[in-house]
């Protein structure tokens, strides 16, 4: 672990980190506000633990999906990826057992690994969380123990970018390296953060999120076998693809999602269900369009329009794979597209049925149409129903993109990202003990 102070003053004097440019970019105004982010998170630790000589640097990425909407719930295929908006996180060990987490915007958090059982007061909080990361690496056979950290996030809240799984995952490796020698697998890291969340916290979520935040890159996951989905990096070098990733937060209401997001799966497993089978991975897309009119006496039609989506979307992850694999960048490009008109014709997860007066995920979808054309993508981002799109917009339309959007959905709406190779890392002051 680095001395603090002269890190400190490392940081301030000198040129940026060796590692700075593969987080965060090339651009010199990015850098520059990167360091001054660091700088001010290393002063924060010096006050808030001013007996703590030295520490280590630790940063983990967002994640946004880019293929495979709501195909994960019935072991399919997903594609996501790591983006350069991050959790970063100053760390040191502690003796006494005792977790003392200050992160900006929240109040300072206690959690004693010496009593990692559930506590039902603490569903739904970052203390459960925490809790829950310690809890499952014990029961695995890892280390835990307690450590002093001051915490901040580029990751919007809201956004999409799932800045929880970002704080799960960032607490894993911090306990990996601090504990455990780095030994742990990003994989393992990101299954201990779903645990948390699903066990302690009380949100049944799946492991896309956190899989794409530990191992970076473009990821595809494959859920054929839950418990031990296959997880791909994909070799694709984003930062010269002449693109921007900006995901357009369209607003709506989020508050009253669940009933929509359950149907989504109910819908798939009925259709599942006809043929005997428990999950439509497990059924194929000529088995349904063979028995489409029995099927229809049976289940809904919205039910069957679902299943062909997770047929075609989880296809489309193969393809979107091979396409980025073999630098077709517009072809890409093209599954993109074909993925985000099936979400909004056959998913129907572009705004709640019970809301119809409210569509902005249509609006700007069919807004980016008319902005980008073939020279760009955009589909639904996430779980849909309201909230988030996200656009594959080429470098010399970005600006005017984001002012026409903006112009829409208010100031502050977009949040251009880059894909980052890196997934969850400890991180040096360059000289030498970086994961990068």
């Amino acid at each position: 672990m680095a001395l603090l102070l002269p890190l400190y003053r490392r940081f301030k004097t000198s040129l940026f980190p060796n590692w700075f440019s593969q987080l965060y970019g090339q651009d010199p105004a990015r850098l520059q506000e990167e360091q001054t982010r660091w700088l001010n998170l290393l002063s924060r630790f010096q006050q808030r633990f001013p007996g703590v000589e030295q520490a280590a640097l630790f940063s983990t990425p967002g994640r946004t999906e880019v293929g495979g909407n709501h195909t994960d719930h019935n072991q399919g295929r997903v594609l996501a990826a790591a983006v350069d908006r991050d959790v970063i996180a100053v760390a040191a060990p502690a003796s006494d057992g005792k977790i003392i987490l200050a992160s900006e915007g929240y109040p300072l958090l206690e959690v004693d690994t010496r009593d990692l059982s559930v506590h039902p007061n603490e569903r739904g909080t970052t203390p459960a969380l925490v809790r829950g990361v310690c809890a499952r690496l014990a029961q695995l056979g890892y280390a835990v123990g307690g450590f002093r950290a001051v915490m901040t996030s580029s990751v919007p809240k809201g956004s999409g970018l799932s800045s929880s799984a970002a704080f799960e995952v960032a607490v894993a490796t911090i306990l990996n390296h601090l504990y455990n020698g780095g030994r742990i697998p990003a994989l393992t890291c990101a299954q201990i953060g779903q645990y948390a969340e699903n066990v302690y916290f009380g949100k049944p979520c799946g492991l896309m999120d956190q899989t794409a935040a530990a191992v970076g890159g473009f990821v595809s996951i494959d859920f054929a076998e839950p418990e031990h989905p296959a997880v791909h990096q994909v070799h694709y070098d984003f930062a010269h693809s002449g693109y921007e990733v900006i995901i357009v937060e369209t607003g709506g209401d989020h508050a009253d999602l669940t009933a929509d997001y359950a149907s989504i799966r109910e819908d798939m497993q009925a259709v599942a269900a006809f043929f005997g089978k428990h999950v439509l991975r497990e059924v194929s897309r000529e088995e349904l369009l063979r028995h489409l009119a029995e099927l229809r006496r049976q289940v809904h039609d919205r039910a069957i329009l679902r299943a062909l989506h997770f047929f075609d979307d989880n296809q489309r992850v193969e393809e979107q794979v091979a396409a980025l694999e073999a630098n077709r960048f517009d072809q890409f490009l093209r599954l993109v597209r074909e993925s985000g008109r099936s979400s909004w014709m056959l998913l129907q997860n572009g705004f709640s049925h019970r809301k119809p007066e409210h569509q902005g995920i249509p609006l700007a979808q069919a807004i980016s149409e008319i902005l980008l054309g073939e020279r760009g993508a955009w589909r639904v981002h996430g779980g849909g129903f309201a909230g988030t799109i996200q656009a594959f917009v080429p470098k010399d339309q970005a600006n005017e993109y984001i002012q026409r959007m903006e112009a829409v959905f208010g100031r502050g709406s977009c949040y251009p990202v880059s894909i980052r190779q890196a997934g969850s890392v400890r991180l040096d002051d360059g000289e030498g003990d970086s994961q990068l």
